[in-house]
């Protein structure tokens, strides 16, 4: 072949289109490679008040055993480079796209990684593989059964209103068909709050129904809201053989028509202790039983989890969680085994799939370490003890009028300096705390208050009229209300895509429970103007939870 320029004179580019891309499309039926594959959305970085992304992570070429499967990287580089330079990039991405194969080139040969052996070698250019090769390469080395290759060949559920899953989610839900394909039948996925659990749990659910692997499915959760959020978005395509457990009104002799059941565990084992379950369901009616959020309950023996997940012990059983191994409480571990997969919020931030976010320290004069001066009194007018004060004792075990309005004048002072229609989540150490931190918030935002009364609302588990405002907040849409006071209410479940401020006045026990409150800023809107958000910090509760594995190196701005 002659070509304009030498091989040592092409750019990248040159030495694929004339070299590497015929050498494959050679091997390689063209319809299962793709060329320049964006893998992440890029990293969205906050240097001061600039915030910018940078380039996404490509792949120049990728092979697949079929849609769902793929099963070779290969990096390209130009001939100034030797024929292995690029391969530990392209180890780096295999392993990231947990693909057995990574492949280098620069135009005179091929280098392999196989990493079901651990092998390497050279090929020349009209050695690669062809697809039959690798593809039984790939079957013999992994061990495959017939049961996991009819598993391999099911495709994911795809239509104009459903998006392709991104890499991660692709490697969860192949894990887990993959897993229970080959007879394991407790599993545990780890997944970061905001990278959509749901949905992969909606694609492996299609996959089992689509396999005939499992035909009668259960989802559990424990709030309404994760329930209707559920069925309504994510499982919408499966509407038809759904159905919501209702224990009043179902009929055991009717209830057994339909596929998938949700179901929150507080209706399987009622408040009166009741295992209703039992009432309805034979213990080997369901092939798979999905509990979303797993960590709240199950991880605790006596919970009501477990009674309904040892009832159901014959079925194959996947926890999922935004959590990793809890400390103070028996583990999630201890029932589901080791996590199948992980994907923690530092590599969803890294990824520029989850918004980053910088945490402002703010000691108020009544802190850690405060006494009262003599003579002085709490919100009800009583003497305050003399003693040392600190961050555990606000609001719990005495309320004091200064402090409440020095939280509330910080609050307001950071959100005029920045955008006072932010989304704001004001988390407070009781519900009666949340109310005094509406008012006093409304009091210092009365401008914006006459414009609109919702500016500021409470929403918590007894307020009925701030429970009928959840949805208005949670849209990305409707602009109020805008600061929403809780105590518990919002740090689960409810998908606030628009949050950019998240105040903590409030001690946290748990690493699960501060995870889940840091969940709530992790989307992104881009489109919307939100791009990252900031964590205010009032009891010194995120110097506790510091776990730089999972969430990466947070940003302190004193």
């Amino acid at each position: 072949m002659s070509t304009v320029l030498p091989k040592s004179k092409m750019s990248e580019e040159d030495v694929k289109l004339q070299y590497i891309t015929p050498a494959i499309t050679s091997k390689w039926d063209r319809s299962k490679i793709t060329m320049e594959t964006q893998v992440t959305d890029g990293k969205i970085n906050l240097k001061g008040n600039f915030v910018f992304r940078e380039k996404p992570k490509r792949a120049d070429y990728i092979l697949y055993l079929n849609a769902n499967n793929p099963i070779a990287i290969i990096e390209a580089k130009d001939n100034k480079h030797s024929i292995s330079h690029g391969l530990q990039q392209a180890m780096t991405y295999a392993k990231m796209l947990d693909l057995p194969f990574a492949y280098s080139s620069n135009g005179d040969g091929f280098a392999e990684h196989d990493f079901l052996t651990g092998k390497e070698r050279q090929l020349k250019m009209d050695e690669f593989p062809t697809e039959v090769e690798l593809v039984s390469r790939f079957k013999e080395e992994s061990g495959m059964t017939p049961t996991q290759e009819a598993v391999i060949e099911q495709p994911y559920y795809s239509s104009q209103n459903t998006y392709p899953p991104r890499y991660y989610q692709r490697i969860a839900i192949n894990r887990t068909v993959d897993a229970i394909a080959r007879g394991q039948n407790r599993l545990l996925l780890v997944m970061a709050t905001g990278t959509g659990k749901t949905y992969t749990a909606f694609q492996i659910v299609y996959r089992m129904l689509q396999s005939g692997l499992k035909r009668k499915i259960l989802y559990l959760a424990d709030r309404n809201i994760l329930v209707d959020q559920s069925i309504q978005q994510d499982f919408a395509p499966l509407e038809k053989v759904i159905h919501k457990i209702n224990v009043s009104k179902d009929d055991k002799s009717t209830i057994t028509s339909h596929e998938v059941y949700f179901s929150l565990y507080q209706q399987l084992v009622g408040d009166d202790d009741k295992e209703h379950f039992s009432e309805l369901f034979t213990p080997d009616f369901f092939d798979l039983i999905i509990v979303d959020e797993c960590h709240r309950g199950s991880a605790k023996e006596e919970s009501r989890w477990r009674r309904i997940l040892e009832y159901f012990s014959s079925a194959t059983q996947i926890g999922m969680t935004a959590t990793p191994k809890e400390t103070k409480y028996i583990s999630n571990l201890s029932y589901f085994g080791e996590p199948i997969y992980m994907y923690s919020l530092k590599e969803g931030i890294e990824d520029g799939f989850l918004a980053p976010f910088k945490v402002i320290n703010i000691m108020t004069d009544i802190g850690d370490g405060w006494r009262p001066r003599k003579g002085q009194r709490d919100i009800y007018g009583n003497e305050i003890e003399d003693r040392i004060y600190t961050n555990s004792d606000y609001d719990y075990n005495i309320i004091i009028e200064d402090r409440i309005q020095q939280v509330a004048a910080e609050i307001t002072r950071y959100l005029k300096s920045t955008d006072r229609m932010a989304k704001t989540i004001v988390f407070c150490a009781t519900e009666d705390a949340a109310e005094r931190m509406r008012q006093a918030l409304v009091n210092l935002n009365s401008d914006m208050v006459k414009e609109n009364p919702d500016y500021v609302v409470r929403i918590t588990g007894s307020d009925d009229y701030g429970k009928k405002k959840l949805d208005y907040f949670i849209s990305v849409s409707a602009p109020y209300p805008v600061i929403a006071t809780t105590s518990k209410l919002l740090s689960t479940g409810a998908d606030c895509k628009m949050t950019k401020l998240i105040v903590l006045d409030k001690t946290v026990e748990s690493m699960t429970t501060f995870k889940q409150i840091i969940g709530r800023g992790t989307r992104i809107r881009e489109k919307d103007g939100k791009t990252h958000f900031v964590v205010m910090d009032f009891r010194n509760v995120t110097r506790l939870f510091t776990n730089p594995d999972w969430d990466g190196p947070i940003e302190q701005d004193e």
